[in-house]
């Protein structure tokens, strides 16, 4: 087997928010993990349709299995697996699998706006007289959150028609639509107690039981077998011929793939989703939906610097007519209830996404739109006033020009962790990161109204003076903490990296920005992004693990963030010349071993977090969009 991680994890997204994944050696680890995970009110509402199967080969020397799964206590049983030769991620996951002097070839892909998967079968060499492929689908058609067991009311039935096999798991359950060029034959049966370790070592649900319906059989020896899963009511389930239109679907998507010129920009593609008849971003997968602070964060490096612009002037359009009170939601629940405005920075950010991509559009002699160019000035006008006047959650231009924000039972910035109602990190006041954001804000602002630029120039004046800390060498936290003037929080944290790096402007003086990036970088700093609080501090966690109370506990308190990478490397070129010679050396020194990571966890995409201390596992969601959305913006932006 080449060198992969087994427990390393492959995605196939479908553009609508849903999506396939698993490991690399096959046996699904997380409740995610599924063949047919379908968005029914895209990107929201998932569920998951078709969990994985089990397949094995039957040859005139035996029964060999090519599938693997885990069940409680930790039994692995079949172990194919251990007949995995070789394995690759790019441009779609590709097994092969060695039984004796057989290779077998297995491929998967999702393609692009639809909910469907495509898979198939081949023999490599040599050819076996009677070689046949045998596979068992497992089902339950149940919220993507959660797990399935054994119960008297799923429906086992099935609706045969041609190569066309239909499966109704529940009513009110988008029904799952089977095609292939094999026979099928009806043997319903339970499996029970798969055990998913992901799931157990984050103290959740971690059993679960599946529905088995009936077995595929496919001569191998004779053609190779083909089996598509779609979901009901998608076109893709029109078919006449089933190897026809797996030839059609995977050139189509084959092209589409090769159009992107590198890996990390088709790992980007997989983040661009539907939202009604517009766009936006998936922040992370296998679990989030699209945040506001995470969209536009990843903006910059998934589309702007990618030169996908049109994909980001619809996402930024698409976002404009959320504004409220000079808010815009921070996140879209997955069950369609009302959207949520529990952020001071999502605005903040957007505006510094819009500031991007006019730059950008500009610089490609886009701007042929003035209808587009005058709705995103104006919901930077809308967000600059509803801040400057005052709306939720106490944000509000205070009289020294900053930006005050925050009450008790609110957690606003993007550290935001709550624990049995409780704010790990509550930071009411100023926050360090929130100025940066908001006076870079203003000067955008300025470039479109004038009235912005005696707030941008009292805010300045008064960030050095109050966030300085010259004894120790760096910048507060927190200001004005609790709303009280003069409270300072020095709580050594990697939000004050932003008013070096990361955005349009720098708002310290060359010498204190330099001791501010050797301080970051002598204290937080880790090869695969910066930790969100320095060792020696009182909070500081080594580790991010245990059921969720423990992991919330944490998560800002040490753990590191990899999407923190751009704003530091940004910042450090800055206070070392900012030059051709600056960037060859940040990007020798910074990105290595971030494409390293690429290998592991997330296989192509960079996880959410990772433990603090070496070896720095990775944790959380392992395909971030802002953690890859910066490393393509260094690559293609800042250290170009």
């Amino acid at each position: 087997m080449n060198p992969v991680d087994p427990n390393a994890e492959w995605l196939e997204a479908d553009g609508l928010g849903g999506f396939a994944s698993g490991t690399v050696s096959g046996i699904r680890t997380r409740r995610y993990h599924a063949l047919l995970l379908t968005a029914t009110t895209p990107p929201a509402g998932r569920m998951v349709l078709a969990n994985g199967f089990d397949a094995w080969v039957e040859t005139s020397r035996g029964t060999f299995a090519i599938s693997s799964q885990r069940y409680e206590p930790d039994v692995v049983h079949p172990d194919g697996a251990s007949r995995i030769e070789s394995f690759e991620y790019d441009p779609w996951p590709r097994w092969r699998y060695k039984i004796d002097d057989l290779l077998i070839e297995h491929e998967l892909f999702v393609p692009k706006g639809e909910s469907a998967i495509f898979m198939s079968w081949k023999l490599v060499s040599p050819n076996d007289a009677d070689l046949k492929l045998k596979v068992r689908p497992f089902l339950s058609g149940r919220d993507f959150h959660s797990t399935h067991h054994e119960n008297s009311a799923f429906r086992f039935e099935t609706e045969q028609n041609g190569q066309r096999v239909t499966f109704r798991s529940y009513d009110g359950v988008p029904a799952v639509i089977a095609y292939s060029n094999g026979s099928y034959t009806h043997e319903p049966t339970w499996y029970r107690n798969f055990l998913y370790s992901e799931e157990l070592a984050r103290g959740l649900d971690a059993v679960e039981d599946l529905a088995s319906p009936g077995v595929f059989e496919f001569s191998l020896s004779q053609k190779p077998a083909v089996l598509m899963l779609a979901t009901e009511g998608h076109a893709i389930t029109d078919i006449e011929s089933i190897e026809a239109r797996h030839a059609q679907i995977r050139t189509i998507e084959q092209a589409r793939r090769q159009y992107f010129s590198s890996p990390l920009e088709r790992a980007a593609d997989a983040y661009l989703v539907q939202r009604g008849k517009g766009k936006t971003l998936i922040a992370g997968y296998p679990w989030f939906g699209d945040w506001g602070r995470d969209t536009f964060i990843a903006l910059r490096g998934l589309c702007i610097a990618t030169r996908r612009l049109e994909e980001a002037r619809d996402i930024l359009l698409q976002w404009a007519g959320t504004v409220s009170q000079g808010m815009l939601p921070n996140r879209f629940p997955d069950q369609g209830e009302q959207p949520e405005f529990n952020s001071v920075d999502a605005s903040l950010w957007y505006i510094i996404a819009v500031n991007d991509y006019l730059l950008a559009a500009k610089k490609q002699l886009m701007l042929t739109d003035d209808c587009h160019t005058k709705e995103l000035r104006a919901a930077v006008e809308a967000i600059l006033a509803g801040y400057n006047e005052g709306t939720r959650f106490g944000i509000r231009a205070d009289r020294d020009g900053l930006l005050s924000a925050g009450e008790h039972g609110q957690q606003l910035t993007w550290m935001d962790a709550r624990v049995d109602g409780r704010e790990i990190t509550p930071r009411i006041g100023k926050p360090v990161e929130i100025q940066a954001l908001w006076l870079n804000a203003l000067a955008i602002g300025a470039k479109f109204s004038a009235r912005w630029q005696p707030l941008f120039e009292k805010g300045c004046a008064a960030f050095e003076s109050k966030f300085w800390n010259d004894h120790a060498g760096y910048l507060a936290d927190v200001i004005d903490c609790d709303h009280q003037p003069g409270v300072i929080d020095l709580t050594f944290r990697p939000n004050q990296i932003f008013a070096v790096g990361g955005l349009p402007l720098m708002l310290l003086s060359k010498e204190k920005a330099r001791r501010v990036v050797d301080a970051v970088e002598m204290l937080l700093l880790t090869p695969i992004g910066l930790r969100s609080l320095a060792p020696g501090e009182p909070e500081y966690a080594p580790h991010y693990q245990g059921d969720s109370r423990a992991r919330d506990s944490v998560y800002h308190q040490g753990t590191v963030w990899p999407w923190l990478i751009g704003a530091f490397v940004e910042a450090w070129v800055r206070v070392h010349g900012a030059n051709a010679a600056a960037r060859k050396k940040a990007h020798a020194r910074f990105l290595p071993p971030l494409y390293e990571h690429l290998n592991h966890a997330g296989l192509g995409h960079v996880s959410e977090i990772c433990d603090a201390e070496p070896p720095h596992t990775p944790r959380g969601c392992p395909f971030q969009a802002w953690s890859l959305g910066e490393l393509l913006r260094l690559e293609r932006s800042v250290l170009t």
